[in-house]
Formats: structure tokens, C-alpha cells, sequence
């Protein structure tokens, strides 16, 4: 089973290594905190290369929030036709940029770099005559490390003969453990709910997410209280450093984030500032339409036909309303005998 995971595991066991190495020659290569800060930075190490995916993931959550409303019109349209829903939510992610998966990324290389150390931790035994990159000397030096009289490779629930095999008791490991255990509780807490709080819209506008983010919100610190009866203290210790960073990373990139949208905005006013704009009473200068246009020809037919019949009304000495140079059109005078006569006829006639 090793074989098939070497190559997670022999990186894994050369980065604590190389720490220890680090550590040790200040501290002393049997000190129980050296080997606790070679786990620490062992999760910053490993942390670190996963910096840029989850810079990613931020970024396109920001995306996201940007065409939520879309997204919103897309659930009630297609509420009743899930399968169309998926494809046109797909189609909308792809125009964006966004990647729903890319999200997961960095939760999901964290998973075997776990396993990865647990496995590592648990082959640290007095009879083990190497450890991976461990040697004897390095599996003796890890087995002889304590804090507090507590050993880095046992768990609390652990058989009392086991760890007296170890040089350590249950007390030992409960004075050390349970403290570890509620403040790795607390940091997962304040962990889940600050991503609740960054949720974009467009994630929280499902209920079904909206639930599930909450209630692993609740979930997960319960859970590292359970688990932390049963895992090696050097496990504890790296999910500590894992919630501690993941709160300082949040933090950190979140403002790096903000500062970008600012600059991206700033650039857009002054982009708008910049533009040319028309002077005073002078109307904006419309695109003229293209020859290749449908109804561009019509158009300009229609301007030269009208241009010639002003041309021929000016020729005429006529305006193009049709009248006289004057403006007046040709009316009939009335004179003051036809007056007359029209008023006796209609004397006679009545």
C-alpha cells in the first residue's frame, strides 16, 4: 500500500526532516517544541504552494457575485428542469471564466497531505528502523520528544500499555491533548464562519448550500473535539497550524482582493474622465451606417433624391415647400365686385 502513495509520503517525511534539521539545531534534536514547530512550518510549507490556487478560488468567487442575479433568473426559469438548469448554469460559468471545481482545489490536495502525515506519525515506533527519509536515529528522536510529558506520536485514548511502551501516561496526554483539541475546535469554528462569511451571493442564494454551510459551520469544531481523542498529537498540532494559517491567509487575501476591485475601478473612472466628450451645444456625432449594412444604400438614395429635388426648386426660383421665392404660395385675390354680387343673390334667392 506504501508504494502507491511513495510519492506523496517520501516528500511529506523530507519537509519535516528538513525542519527538524532546522529546529533542532537550536533547540536540541530530542525537544519536544522542535518537533512541534517542524510540524507547524511543515503546514506553511505546504500551505504556501497551495497560495496561488486559493487566490484563484477567491477570485473567482468575486465573478460570481457579479452575475448572481443571473444566476438567480436561470433557478426560477429552469426551476422545474434541473437538467437544464445545470447546462445553462455551465454555460454561464464558462462565459465568466469561472471554474466551480477550481473552488475545491485547495481543500482537496490538503486531504492527502494529511493522511500522508498521519501515516508518517503512526510509523514512529520504538521497534521502526526507519521512517521514510527517517533513519534510526531520527525515529529515536522523534519517540524520546514530549511536550509536557506528553509524546508526539500517541493519542489520548490510546491503551495504558501502549503508552507506557512510549515513556508517557493517559494524564500525561490529557493535560497536553485537551487544550490542543478545544483550541483546534475554536480555530475551526472562527475558520468555517469567516467562509460563510465571504460566501458570494451567488453560493448563498441557494438554500441547500446556504444550510450545508452552516451547519459544517457548527459540524466541523464538534468534530475536532471527537477526533482528537483519537489522533497523535503531532496530528493535532498540524490541524492547529492548518486553522491558523487558513484564518491569516483569508484575512490577508481577502484585502489583497479588495484592493484590486479599487484599482479596477479606478481605472474605470478615469477611463470614463478621459473620454472625449462634446462641446457645448454641440450634438454627439452618430456612427454613419456601413455600405456592407442592410438599409445603408436606401438611405443614401434616399438623401441624393431629396438633395436633387431641392436643387430643382432652387432652379425654379422656388423654395422646396413649393412656394415663391417670397415663402408665399399662389393665392386667389378676392376683389370687392364679386362681393357684392354674390351678397344680392342671395338676397333674391331667399
Amino acid at each position: 500500500m506504501e508504494s502507491y502513495f511513495s510519492f506523496i509520503l517520501y516528500p511529506v517525511s523530507a519537509i519535516l526532516w528538513f525542519w527538524h534539521k532546522v529546529f533542532g539545531t537550536v533547540l536540541g534534536p530530542d525537544n519536544g517544541f522542535a518537533w512541534a514547530l517542524s510540524v507547524f512550518f511543515l503546514v506553511f510549507s505546504l500551505r504556501v504552494v497551495l497560495l496561488k490556487p486559493a487566490l484563484s478560488q477567491l477570485r473567482a468567487g468575486r465573478r460570481m457575485a457579479k452575475f448572481a442575479p443571473q444566476i438567480q433568473k436561470l433557478r426560477e426559469k429552469y426551476k422545474n428542469d434541473r437538467q437544464r438548469m445545470a447546462q445553462e448554469m455551465q454555460k454561464l460559468q464558462s462565459e465568466h471564466g469561472v471554474n466551480p471545481l477550481g473552488g475545491c482545489l485547495p481543500a482537496l490536495l490538503q486531504i492527502p497531505v494529511f493522511l500522508s502525515l498521519f501515516h508518517v506519525l503512526r510509523n514512529f515506533t520504538p521497534t521502526a528502523q526507519s521512517n521514510f527519509i527517517f533513519d534510526r536515529a531520527g525515529v529515536e528522536s522523534f519517540i524520546n520528544a514530549d511536550i509536557f510529558g506528553a509524546k508526539l506520536s500517541n493519542w489520548i485514548s490510546q491503551p495504558a500499555d501502549q503508552l507506557a511502551l512510549f515513556g508517557t501516561d493517559r494524564t500525561s496526554m490529557m493535560i497536553v491533548g485537551i487544550p490542543l483539541m478545544l483550541t483546534a475546535s475554536v480555530a475551526t469554528f472562527f475558520t468555517m464562519r469567516l467562509s460563510v462569511k465571504k460566501q458570494t451571493d451567488a453560493a448563498m442564494a441557494n438554500p441547500q448550500s446556504a444550510m450545508m454551510a452552516k451547519f459544517m459551520m457548527y459540524i466541523a469544531p464538534v468534530g475536532a473535539i471527537i477526533s482528537g481523542w483519537f489522533l497523535p498529537i503531532a496530528v493535532l498540532l498540524y490541524w492547529l497550524a492548518n486553522n491558523f494559517w487558513t484564518l491569516g491567509q483569508q484575512h490577508f487575501l481577502t484585502k489583497k482582493i479588495d484592493h484590486e476591485q479599487e484599482r479596477e475601478k479606478a481605472k474605470e473612472i478615469e477611463a470614463k474622465k478621459s473620454a472625449p466628450r462634446p462641446k457645448p451645444g454641440q450634438k454627439p456625432v452618430r456612427a454613419e451606417a456601413k455600405s456592407d449594412e442592410p438599409g445603408a444604400e436606401p438611405a443614401a438614395a434616399t438623401a441624393t433624391d431629396a438633395d436633387q429635388q431641392v436643387t430643382k426648386s432652387s432652379s425654379n426660383g422656388q423654395r422646396p415647400g413649393g412656394g415663391r421665392p417670397g415663402g408665399k404660395k399662389n393665392q386667389p385675390k378676392n376683389r370687392p365686385g364679386k362681393q357684392a354680387a354674390a351678397a344680392k343673390k342671395g338676397k333674391k334667392r331667399r
